[in-house]
Protein backbone atom coordinates (compact mmCIF):
# COMPACT_ATOMS: atom_id res chain seq x y z
CA UNK A 1 0.00 0.00 0.00
CA UNK A 2 1.50 3.77 -1.03
CA UNK A 3 0.96 6.52 1.06
CA UNK A 4 2.43 9.64 2.20
CA UNK A 5 2.06 10.78 5.41
CA UNK A 6 2.90 14.49 6.76
CA UNK A 7 3.38 15.72 9.50
CA UNK A 8 5.15 18.63 11.63
CA UNK A 9 1.86 20.91 11.51
CA UNK A 10 0.59 23.15 14.33
CA UNK A 11 -0.27 26.53 15.62
CA UNK A 12 2.55 28.83 15.67
CA UNK A 13 3.20 32.88 16.36
CA UNK A 14 3.84 34.57 13.70
CA UNK A 15 7.70 34.66 13.06
CA UNK A 16 7.81 31.14 14.43
CA UNK A 17 9.02 28.47 12.99
CA UNK A 18 8.05 25.28 12.06
CA UNK A 19 9.21 22.36 10.14
CA UNK A 20 6.86 19.62 8.12
CA UNK A 21 7.65 15.86 7.33
CA UNK A 22 6.70 13.91 4.76
CA UNK A 23 7.13 9.98 5.02
CA UNK A 24 6.46 7.55 2.42
CA UNK A 25 6.05 4.30 2.77
CA UNK A 26 4.79 1.28 0.00
CA UNK A 27 7.34 3.11 -2.34
CA UNK A 28 10.90 4.63 -2.61
CA UNK A 29 10.90 8.41 -3.17
CA UNK A 30 14.91 8.47 -4.88
CA UNK A 31 13.12 8.68 -8.21
CA UNK A 32 10.57 11.35 -7.29
CA UNK A 33 9.94 14.55 -8.05
CA UNK A 34 8.71 15.68 -4.29
CA UNK A 35 6.05 19.31 -4.15
CA UNK A 36 5.00 20.75 -1.28
CA UNK A 37 1.50 22.42 -1.72
CA UNK A 38 -1.18 24.47 0.27
CA UNK A 39 -4.31 25.06 0.17
CA UNK A 40 -6.34 28.28 2.64
CA UNK A 41 -10.18 28.35 3.51
CA UNK A 42 -11.88 29.04 0.33
CA UNK A 43 -8.43 29.20 -2.36
CA UNK A 44 -7.26 27.24 -4.39
CA UNK A 45 -4.30 24.75 -3.95
CA UNK A 46 -0.83 26.34 -4.30
CA UNK A 47 2.59 25.24 -5.33
CA UNK A 48 4.79 25.97 -2.60
CA UNK A 49 8.28 24.34 -3.04
CA UNK A 50 9.76 21.38 -4.79
CA UNK A 51 12.75 19.68 -5.14
CA UNK A 52 14.11 16.92 -7.88
CA UNK A 53 15.58 13.28 -7.26
CA UNK A 54 17.91 13.97 -10.08
CA UNK A 55 20.23 16.45 -8.59
CA UNK A 56 18.32 18.04 -6.08
CA UNK A 57 17.37 21.31 -6.97
CA UNK A 58 14.91 22.99 -5.61
CA UNK A 59 12.11 25.68 -6.27
CA UNK A 60 10.04 28.42 -4.13
CA UNK A 61 6.94 30.07 -4.50
CA UNK A 62 7.47 33.77 -4.47
CA UNK A 63 5.90 34.21 -1.37
CA UNK A 64 8.01 31.66 0.91
CA UNK A 65 11.21 32.51 -1.00
CA UNK A 66 14.13 33.03 1.42
CA UNK A 67 11.83 32.07 4.40
CA UNK A 68 10.89 27.97 3.62
CA UNK A 69 13.61 25.58 2.90
CA UNK A 70 12.56 21.82 1.38
CA UNK A 71 15.05 18.96 1.70
CA UNK A 72 14.62 15.47 1.15
CA UNK A 73 16.19 12.83 2.82
CA UNK A 74 16.04 9.57 0.34
CA UNK A 75 18.01 7.07 3.18
CA UNK A 76 14.86 7.96 5.42
CA UNK A 77 12.35 7.54 2.50
CA UNK A 78 11.33 11.58 3.78
CA UNK A 79 10.79 14.85 2.40
CA UNK A 80 11.32 17.74 4.98
CA UNK A 81 10.12 21.16 4.58
CA UNK A 82 11.34 23.98 6.85
CA UNK A 83 9.41 27.24 7.67
CA UNK A 84 11.08 30.03 9.25
CA UNK A 85 9.55 33.73 9.63
CA UNK A 86 5.76 31.97 9.79
CA UNK A 87 3.08 34.46 8.71
CA UNK A 88 -0.87 34.10 9.14
CA UNK A 89 -1.13 33.68 5.77
CA UNK A 90 1.19 30.95 5.22
CA UNK A 91 -2.20 29.71 7.14
CA UNK A 92 -3.08 26.58 5.05
CA UNK A 93 -3.30 22.64 4.80
CA UNK A 94 0.18 21.39 3.83
CA UNK A 95 -0.15 18.71 1.42
CA UNK A 96 3.33 16.70 -0.01
CA UNK A 97 3.69 15.45 -3.37
CA UNK A 98 4.87 12.40 -5.10
CA UNK A 99 5.54 12.23 -9.08
CA UNK A 100 7.21 10.14 -11.31
CA UNK A 101 7.90 10.55 -14.38
CA UNK A 102 5.96 12.54 -17.40
CA UNK A 103 3.05 14.65 -16.03
CA UNK A 104 0.63 12.30 -17.00
CA UNK A 105 2.34 9.42 -15.55
CA UNK A 106 0.25 7.48 -13.10
CA UNK A 107 2.87 7.44 -10.30
CA UNK A 108 0.98 10.32 -8.52
CA UNK A 109 0.62 10.24 -4.65
CA UNK A 110 -0.62 12.99 -2.35
CA UNK A 111 -0.70 12.64 1.15
CA UNK A 112 -3.56 13.61 3.63
CA UNK A 113 -2.31 17.42 4.48
CA UNK A 114 -1.20 18.52 7.97
CA UNK A 115 -2.81 21.93 9.29
CA UNK A 116 -0.55 24.98 9.90
CA UNK A 117 -2.16 28.25 12.03
CA UNK A 118 -0.09 30.76 12.15
CA UNK A 119 -1.51 33.52 14.37
CA UNK A 120 -0.96 37.42 14.52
Amino acid sequence: QVHLVESGGGLVQSGGSLRLSCVASGFTLDYYAIGWFRQAPGKEREGVSCISYRDGSTNYADSVKGRFTISRDNAKNTVYLQMNSLKPEDTAVYYCNAHLGSPFSPYDYWGQGTQVTVSS
